[in-house]
């Protein structure tokens, strides 16, 4: 049973990495650590676990199980808990769903199925959400991907999505379009029952914060939860000359972070928990591998100009 009972998605909710040992198994000693280190930091809502942040695409439903359980032990009693649903197929998906429910996770956060990118169709999009809406009682956050790439949903089948499954109550919104992103913004924050704009824009963070966004869902905030936090709250207060400030600061690791080729973001954070001595190793598990020492140095110069190093 999730330990904090109706809980909306909403506000900071950082995406943790996964540590791996040389040998690619889970380094499951510094997980806890890093999962310390998030949560120390005031002002956030949740963290997420199980995710493109912690590799899921790389670890069997046994190492994902144990990834929750490990969170829930470490900090489950004092912070909400969203647990990705990365999956093919929609059966699967039901199965990591139950397996979330039963670990006590407090949301889900649902991945598009990778079959739309041959194609979709807004009755295949609304059957796999319903699907696993089926299997859990839980709150879920629709991850809408770039409509470019064929995994993103329309707004008319997001739009059905939340009319015909009300457990949705937020979506992680990685449209990569600004135009599309404030009207998602103001359509379904403005619905009857709201359905939160979470967004995971951190190339463009402030930007899209400023549109008016009740939420972020980041994987930078493995790395800085704190900057994060503390924008959310200026945006929020409408403090712009302090949010202005706070995004000066984010940039530089914006920068390095969300560079081509976009598949190593994570790979880059695991860099730069190493470099603040948070983490004791970067290893990411295949087909992911080591950056180079010359984008490592990069990383280096972002912290510094960020105040972090």
């Amino acid at each position: 049973m999730p330990r904090f009972k109706d809980f909306v998605p909403h506000g900071v909710i950082p995406a943790v990495l996964l540590p791996f040992h040389d040998d690619l198994s889970i380094d499951e000693a510094s997980y806890r650590a890093h999962l310390r280190d998030v949560t120390s930091v005031r002002g956030l809502a949740a963290i997420t676990t199980n995710a493109h942040s912690s590799e899921v695409a790389s670890c069997t439903l046994d190492e994902q199980r144990r990834v929750l359980e490990i969170t829930m032990d470490e900090i489950g009693d004092t912070t909400p808990v969203v647990a990705g649903v990365y999956c093919e197929g929609s059966l699967e998906g039901q199965r990591i769903a139950r397996m979330a429910t039963e670990g006590g996770a407090s949301a889900l956060l649902v991945f598009p199925s990778g079959i739309y990118t041959f194609g979709q169709r807004p009755e295949m999009a609304v059957e796999h959400i319903k699907r696993i809406a089926d299997a859990t009682d839980l709150p879920l956050i629709i991850f809408q991907y770039p409509p470019s790439g064929g995994q993103g949903y329309p707004m008319a089948t997001l739009e059905r999505i939340c009319d015909e499954v009300p457990t949705v109550r937020a979506i992680k919104d990685w449209s990569a379009n600004p135009q599309l992103h404030d009207r998602q913004i103001r359509r379904l924050q403005s619905r009857p029952r709201p359905v939160n704009v979470l967004t995971t824009h951190s190339a463009w963070l402030f930007s899209s914060l400023v549109l008016g966004c009740n939420g972020l869902l980041s994987g930078s905030g493995s790395v800085i939860a704190e900057l994060q936090a503390r924008l959310f709250e200026a945006v929020q207060a409408n403090d712009l000359a302090a949010a202005r400030a706070l995004h000066d600061r984010i940039m530089p690791t914006a920068e390095v972070f969300y560079a081509e080729p976009w598949v190593d973001m994570h790979n880059r954070m695991k860099e730069a928990l190493v470099l603040l001595g948070k983490l004791p190793r970067a290893v990411v598990r295949p087909p992911l591998v080591k950056i180079p020492a010359a984008e490592i140095e990069r990383i280096r110069q972002a912290l510094i100009a960020a105040g972090l190093l």
